[in-house]
């Protein structure tokens, strides 16, 4: 079945594309939902009389897009969570945590459902990737953990590894005078 989308659909098409879907799927979420209508001559008409209108709406998305994009690219934003042993969160890091932070921390708001990542449950460093308009992405990479636990371990396992080697040192020399 053709149908007109009346906005984007993601893996259909953008405002105004002649599209062909299933007969169930226009019917029962397209038109109730009305991100859609029937492809009927009197429709396809008023959609070239709205060509126009609908070109300058779709410029204007991709300028914001592209000036989102420019905002994000590039950026680092922290997350602060909870981390267990071995760098294991309590949970995981989702898509409104993300949102939130790179709108508390850059000042850009974005959709939760655009950030395409796979589940968070490692502290580091984190590439993700936000969708802002069809072909359009950004990269923002995550600091997830507790930014001053990870300062402060540092200094913590150095002295640890230096406490290793300094009991080794004195158990070889207690074997070496046991030795003698």
């Amino acid at each position: 079945m053709k149908v007109i989308l009346l906005g984007e659909l993601r893996g259909k098409g953008g405002e105004g594309d002649v599209v062909d879907v299933a007969q169930g799927y226009a019917e029962n979420f397209l038109f109730p939902n009305r991100m859609a209508l029937a492809a009927t001559p009197g429709n396809i008409k008023q959609l070239e009389e709205r060509r126009h209108n609908i070109a300058k709406r779709e410029e204007k998305r991709v300028a914001d897009a592209q000036a989102t994009k420019a905002a994000l690219e590039g950026k680092t934003v922290n997350i602060d969570v909870k981390v267990g042993e071995e760098g294991q969160l309590f949970g995981s890091v989702t898509n409104t945590m993300i949102a939130d932070a790179v709108k508390a921390q850059l000042g850009v708001e974005i959709d939760r459902k655009r950030i395409e990542h796979t589940s968070i449950k490692v502290a580091g460093a984190h590439v993700v990737t936000v969708n802002l308009y069809r072909e359009i992405n950004a990269q923002v990479q995550l600091l997830v953990g507790d930014p001053s636990l990870v300062v402060e371990e540092a200094p913590v396992q150095e002295a640890a590894e230096t406490t290793e080697e300094a009991v080794e040192e004195v158990a070889v020399e207690a074997t070496e005078e046991s030795a003698e």
